[in-house]
């Protein structure tokens, strides 16, 4: 366990490491996201699994604060409305989850992050097209191993580098179903 641990903290610090690179890419989202606010804009984010859970989190820190006190900022992150979600992935099907909403909040001038690991995720993909259809600054956040999202449709692309090789590293060293290190037990 001691060296699992000393894995995925020497994988955090080489992504941390890495991160440098990606300075201009972070400058100029940062720039952009700063210039919308001044413009009295709004900051949209979304993604599925673990990126929907960034896009909140990002959200939180500016409506809330981030190492400052400072006057709330308006973010939104889509997926948090599970009845929209719900009934659009009903209604119309999963892919356009995050494009109905774009059409309903996103402006002019708005920021618009679509955060996705792949790159290719359907419902990001389409939502991330639509706000640049209506005039709104859209940004792709990819891993670098994965960087599928079209500049054509995603205007600002910081290629966050992530290591193909932790999750695998991860998957082959974790207990399984019938190690004994597993820890979930079947009730009877």
């Amino acid at each position: 366990m001691k060296e699992e641990i000393l894995t995925i903290l020497d994988d955090h610090a080489k992504l941390i490491e890495d991160l440098k690179e990606c300075i201009p890419e972070i400058q100029a989202v940062a720039n952009k996201i700063i210039k919308a606010y001044k413009a009295r804009k709004k900051v949209v984010l979304f993604g599925n699994g673990g990126s929907a859970a960034d896009a909140q989190h990002v959200a939180a820190e500016f409506v809330g604060k981030f190492y400052k006190e400072r006057d709330a900022l308006p973010a939104l992150a889509f997926h948090c409305n599970t009845s929209s979600v719900t009934a659009t992935a009903n209604d119309f099907g999963y892919d356009l989850i995050f494009e109905r909403q774009v059409v309903a909040f996103v402006e002019e001038g708005d920021v618009v992050i679509g955060i996705s690991t792949s790159g290719n995720s359907p419902n990001v993909l389409k939502g991330i097209k639509k706000a640049k259809e209506l005039g709104a600054i859209t940004v792709g956040m990819t891993g670098r191993i994965h960087r599928c999202m079209p500049f054509s449709i995603a205007q600002v692309a910081p290629p966050v580098p992530v290591s193909a090789t932790r999750p695998r590293r991860s998957a082959r060293s974790s207990p399984k179903p019938g190690d004994p290190r597993w820890p979930m037990r079947r009730r009877r």
